[in-house]
């Protein structure tokens, strides 16, 4: 994939981010009035459960080995740092409430990257939505609930009465975003902050981060060289923090 294509890749997954937060915030309240419906309608609503489960770093759940060509992809949002563990509560959840057949799969984007820290190269997973998961459902009145009560969910994004499902090409887009051949880079530092150049001609000079280049694993630093700051462009594991 070229540097142009990665970058309308990036572009894309951030617009789709804003619009997954601004979706949010506009079906709370709708949110809230179905579950209030459910509740003066009589229905037994299962209340949220504090279940210990055992979390992975998986990107996809499967919930269902079975294909349900009636289910969509839904954004779900969930408190930031738990996706995982809500991912693994909602499946044991599907499968106490016998709901299998009606939600199929769990999605957690995210992209490997190549992260720099303390001197130390290691490839980590990042979450590319922190607070959402995608989940492939049939949208009834019993899984809807069953996603809605379970601990760590706080909300369907939509608008309107309904959870909005996601444009298969959106779906599709996000995929093939999660694929990438070539990990990116992922700075520990940002622009501003003071570094150490720990290697090469300039070793144990102090510098400020200028620019970072995470496509690159490159960091534009401004060292003071003879009484003047002169841009060096070093590599991630050239500098450390101070």
């Amino acid at each position: 994939m070229s540097k142009k294509q990665t970058s309308q890749k990036k572009d894309h997954m951030k617009k789709t981010q804003t619009k997954m937060d601004q979706d949010q915030n506009l079906n709370d309240k709708s949110d809230h009035e179905m579950l209030e419906q459910a509740l003066a309608s009589g229905e037994k609503i299962t209340p949220p459960e504090t279940q210990e489960v055992k979390v992975d770093t998986p990107n996809i759940i499967q919930v269902s080995p079975t294909e349900n060509k009636k289910a969509r992809w839904y954004v779900v949002h969930t408190y930031s740092g738990h996706e995982n563990k809500v991912a693994e509560t909602l499946k044991q959840r599907a499968e106490t409430l016998h709901l299998t057949d009606k939600i199929s799969a769990i999605l957690i984007p995210t992209q490997e990257k190549i992260q720099i820290k303390r001197g130390q190269r290691k490839t980590v997973s990042e979450k590319i939505f922190p607070g959402y998961m995608l989940v492939e459902m049939e949208l009834t009145d019993d899984s809807w609930l069953a996603v809605r009560t379970t601990q760590g969910v706080t909300g369907f994004v939509g608008v309107g009465n309904k959870p909005t499902p996601l444009p298969r090409h959106e779906v599709e887009a996000i995929k093939e975003y999660m694929t990438q051949a070539a990990p990116q880079y992922k700075a520990d530092y940002v622009e501003g902050e003071a570094i150490r150049i720990v290697d090469g001609p300039f070793n144990d000079f102090l510098g400020t981060v200028k620019s970072i280049d995470e496509d690159r694993g490159k960091v534009e630093v401004l060292v003071n060289i003879f009484g003047r700051e002169t841009p060096v462009q070093l590599d991630f594991l050239q500098v450390k923090k101070v």
